[in-house]
């Protein structure tokens, strides 16, 4: 996967936006203003950092060589992924994808229930269960 896949994915998603918060090379993807994905764009190797369950960041760091605790970020929520060509774009494509609820889960219950009704739309539209 490279920076314009990860992209156009993430942008395909539900009520996601595209901005630089913090400077002019880290690309930061949220969900109606809470960020589930950032990158940098200074680095030839292509990493990014996505929110996870704890117990899930931890089974994903010890199953995958690419994965390691988030970098800058709380390590208890967040992994870095290091995207190489050995890692497969619908393995990307999945953590990508438990982000973006992780988030989510956190708003309050009408807001959320609201989103995972389009996640679940926009799941059906791209063939994924």
């Amino acid at each position: 996967m490279d920076i314009e896949s990860l992209r156009d994915f993430c942008l395909s998603l539900p009520l996601v936006t595209e901005c630089f918060p913090f400077d002019e090379t880290t690309l930061v993807f949220k969900v109606e203003g809470r960020m589930f994905l950032f990158t940098g764009l200074e680095h030839p190797e292509l990493s990014a950092n996505v929110k996870c369950d704890p117990d899930y960041a931890l089974e994903l760091r010890d199953r995958y060589a690419e994965v390691e605790p988030g970098f800058h970020c709380n390590k208890k929520y967040w992994n870095t992924i290091h995207i190489t060509p050995s890692l497969p774009d619908d393995v990307m494509r999945g953590w990508v994808l438990h982000s973006y609820p992780e988030v989510v889960k956190k708003f309050a219950r009408v807001h959320r229930e609201r989103i995972f009704k389009l996640l679940d739309e926009w799941k059906s539209l791209n063939g994924i269960l």
